[in-house]
């Protein structure tokens, strides 16, 4: 595996930051509804981009074996 560059490091910064993001914006909206099902579907949402993260959080780990000098 060829270490990632600048600007792909980025781009999966940026890409984990926008899951974050949405995570807390299905738990917020998961909060907010009274209907069972907009619950649900909010959970399931949330679930998925936190999976979405963690998949993005195991490609920078991969990095950091392979190129261990360029995530300091």
């Amino acid at each position: 595996m060829q270490p990632l560059t600048a600007k792909e490091l980025e781009y999966i910064a940026d890409s984990m930051s926008n899951e974050d993001l949405l995570v807390k914006q299905c738990i917020a909206a998961a909060s907010q509804t009274q209907t069972p099902h907009v619950q649900q579907l909010c959970s399931q949402l949330a679930d998925r981009h936190m999976q979405h993260y963690g998949h993005l959080m195991q490609v920078l780990q991969q990095h950091a074996q392979v190129a261990p000098n360029m995530l300091q």
